[in-house]
Parts: structure tokens; sequence; C-alpha cells
């Protein structure tokens, strides 16, 4: 276990971004279809095959899923993915046509000092089919792919994950792109809200602060007062090797969400967009309802795990008024793996 989202077997992840541009694409790439639902929470999201993903539609399985800053621009990167799969014969077979099934959300990262003047066409699509052609077993986490431009109120947002596994040896892990409007961090920091759930100081091993005070639990939104819905997101892909059907995939990823109320405060948002994907690769059996609670009490561990990680891992923009990474002003950082 590497506390990846590659530790689950037949998953490859990859990375493509452009410094200039502040922002990027992750690919999630599954060698063959899974099963997969989604659950969004945010009031302000965007994503592409959304409606695929309901337990009533016919497709039930995925190729890959795509992650992008770019706002609703970062949704042409789907496209480019889709023609990397399309490429190699991957996709859903309707006679002699081939259709790559990819979904994916965005978040918003176009005020964060980055060159956005892309002229007529942005540069998403092109990312998008670099992340999957980069796509392997290790990928690095912190300011890198979707994550690059992220932000959270008070410190450079950023790409996390990690892994775990059920008592029974189910595998989940998680992926998350930090673009919050609440914070990490309890109060300003060090600590992080999901510090209960952490695993060997992966995110500093600061703990929890001694006591609460009142500053710590009040509001911090990006923006302030002059917040404005669809400027935030959280993205989460929660994949486990477990055999489900769409609608377990659905409650996985409902249960899943947990894990952002136990690392973002506040989450869930008008401001936000938060979405979990939930996919499976079907490789072991688990009981229906005990199994499937279990699974999605370990993934919501996970996802708060994986969110605390991209804060932690980030660099700071190099632009004026840039936010600071957590690591600035707490100390070190593992930025990739």
């Amino acid at each position: 276990m590497n506390n990846l989202l590659t530790d689950i077997a037949g998953v490859r992840v990859g990375h493509a971004d452009d410094a200039a541009l502040a922002s990027g694409v992750t690919a999630i790439i599954f060698d063959k279809p899974a099963v997969a639902s989604i659950d969004v929470r945010g009031g302000g999201p965007g994503t592409r095959e959304d409606a695929l993903l309901d337990p009533v539609s016919t497709v039930d399985a995925i190729d890959a899923i795509t992650l992008a800053g770019g706002s609703a621009f970062g949704l042409e990167a789907g496209g480019g993915v889709q023609a990397w799969l399309a490429e190699r014969g991957h996709g859903f077979r309707i006679r002699d046509a081939v259709i790559p099934i990819v979904t994916g959300a965005i978040c918003f990262d176009l005020l964060n000092g980055g060159n956005k003047a892309w002229g007529r066409f942005s540069p998403y699509r092109d990312l998008g089919y670099a992340a999957a052609a980069a796509a392997g077993s290790h990928f690095a986490l912190g300011s890198v792919g979707a994550g690059l431009g992220a932000t959270t109120t008070n410190f450079k947002g950023g790409l996390g994950s990690a892994s775990a596994s059920t008592g029974g040896g189910v595998k989940v892990a998680a992926i998350a792109v930090v673009n919050a409007v609440g914070s990490v961090t309890v109060g300003d920091g060090p600590w992080f809200w999901a510090a209960p759930y952490e695993v060997d100081g992966e995110y500093g091993g600061r703990g929890m602060p001694p006591s609460f005070t009142p500053d710590m639990l009040r509001m911090r939104i990006k923006g302030g007062p002059e917040a404005t819905a669809g400027e935030n997101t959280t993205l989460v892909a929660v994949v486990t090797d477990a055999i489900l059907t769409k609608a377990q995939a659905r409650r996985l990823a409902m249960i899943a969400q947990t894990g952002m109320a136990r690392a973002i405060y506040p989450v869930h948002a008008p401001l936000d967009g938060d979405v979990v994907f939930a996919a499976a690769t079907g490789a072991k059996p688990i009981d229906p309802l005990f199994g499937l609670t279990e699974l999605g009490m370990v993934a919501a561990n996970v996802v708060a795990r994986a969110i605390a990680r991209g804060v932690y891992t980030a660099t700071a923009l190099p632009f004026p008024g840039a936010l600071p990474a957590w690591g600035d002003r707490f100390g070190s950082r593992l930025a990739s793996i």
C-alpha cells in the first residue's frame, strides 16, 4: 500500500498542468470498465456525464474520471481523455461503434493569478489527453494536476490521496482536489480538522488543539462577505476493489461525503460545488448491508485524510498576493510519492 488511489489494482492516475496557466488536469484511468455513481452536495457543481451515473441510467460502468481546474472551460478535459481512450479501443460498444465513457468534474481556479488569456479555445482538452497519457501507478500530490491552482480560505489547496482496507481486506482509496470555500485547518492552523483520522503522520502529526476557542470556530470563507457562488469546489473520487452494483456505488459515494464534513469547515455550502464519485473494480464480494456500511465508514475516513494531505503537500503559487502553503508556515512538506 502506497497510500494512493492506485493501491486499487487496475487504476492509474496521471497529471498534466501548466505553470503559467496555474491550472491543470488529473485523469483517473480504469484498465477495465468500473461500476460507478456520484453524489453531489455542493450548491455550484460543474460535472460531465453525471446523469449517466444515476442508478436508473442504462450504462453501468465507466472508463475514466477527469478532474480539472478551469471552471466550465475545464469540462473540455474529458474530451481529451476520451480521445486517448478511443485511440486504444477502450469504451462502450454499440455494434461497430466504441464510445469511451468519461465522467468528470471541475473546480474554479480562474482568479488565482495565472494567465487565463488562452484565446479562442481553452487548453483543457489537450491537458486532458496529456494527463491520460501520463497515467501510471505512482503520482505526485500537492500543487499538481487539477490541484495546481486550487486554494482554500487561508492556505493553498491541492491534490491529496489516501488508502485503507476494511477488516475483511477490501481496499478503498480516495483522491481529492481541495478548492474549498472553507478551511481545512482548525482556525489558522497548524491543526487539521481531519487529525483524528491521520495515519503515520501523513499530514504532520500535529493532532488537535488542546482546547477550542470561539475564534477557531468562527466562519472563515474564501472572499469573506464578498464570496460568490461557483468559485469553490472539493472534488473527490473514491475507488474500491469490492463488487458493487450501481446503486451500491451511489450509497458508497453518499457515505463517503461524510469525510468532507470531517475535513472542511464549513462544507457543502451554496458557494461550493462538492462532488464525490464512487467506482468499484469488482474484484471482491462484500455483504450488501454490514459490508457496505463498513466500506463506507472506511471510505469517509480515507476522504478526510486525502483532503488534509492535499493541503499539507501543497506549494504556494508564485504570484503576488498568493496564499501561503501550510508548509511555508508550519514546516516541511512531502510534495510527491
